[in-house]
């Protein structure tokens, strides 16, 4: 699939991001903003999430897509927290790498994907997906 300039600047400048792990102080701040450290690189707090999930009915027999997840919050949150499943997109493949460790150590390997994709074009057909996330993202 090919990408367009700005994807590619993008991916570049968040693949450095996310290469980096997070270090204690991190993850620590983390926790008293969002309420919780999924590394990730936005401002979706832990009871917005818990929102989200309420709100778009989320549940064992759902499957979600998640745009621009990064390292796969608040997506991996609310397979964890509804039972759903979830596909993780982004275009940074270090994004993709960090979200699926975090699905191996949440035990969510099973209802997890994670697809570098672009929310521009992605290789879903419709109706694939009973919900649909993008929190902090920009297009």
């Amino acid at each position: 699939m090919r990408t367009s300039k700005d994807e590619q600047e993008a991916a570049a400048h968040f693949s450095e991001r996310y290469r980096q792990p997070s270090g204690k102080a991190l993850k620590r701040l983390e926790r008293l903003v969002l309420g919780a450290d999924f590394g990730g690189n936005g401002y979706t707090t832990v009871a917005q999430a818990k929102l989200l999930g309420e709100r778009l009915n989320l549940g064992p027999n759902s499957r979600l897509l998640d745009i621009g997840a990064g390292r796969g919050w608040p997506g991996l949150f609310l397979a964890k927290t509804t039972g759903c499943a979830v596909v993780l997109t982004d275009l940074p493949i270090d994004a993709m790498r960090r979200a699926q460790e975090r699905a191996r150590k949440e035990a969510l390997r099973e209802r997890t994907a994670g697809v570098v994709a672009s929310a521009r074009r992605l290789p879903f057909r419709q109706e694939t997906f009973d919900a649909i996330v993008h929190t902090d993202v920009l297009c």
